[in-house]
């Protein structure tokens, strides 16, 4: 790829993030804290994400294979 073509892309990516955000209009101190916030909150999500989905869908897994006829760990080591 021409890298031309890579950083012309990144800047229009980044132009729409302007337009669809409207902060092209904001002052250069007030755009630095919009996306101070903006990344910083993007950023929690992420983590918040990394952190407890995983843990909620073991959880909704070992909740639905109960329901649908599975036996628990403790039922099944007390049988053999």
């Amino acid at each position: 790829m021409d890298i031309k073509r890579v950083k012309d892309y990144i800047y229009w990516l980044y132009y729409q993030y302007l337009l669809i955000t409207c902060s092209y209009v904001l002052e250069p101190w007030e755009r630095s804290m919009f996306h101070t916030i903006t990344v910083t909150v993007f950023a929690m999500v992420v983590y918040t994400a990394y952190v407890f989905v995983p843990i909620h869908v073991r959880l909704a897994f070992e909740f639905f294979s109960q329901i649908f006829g599975g036996q628990p760990e403790s039922t099944v080591s007390i049988v053999n």
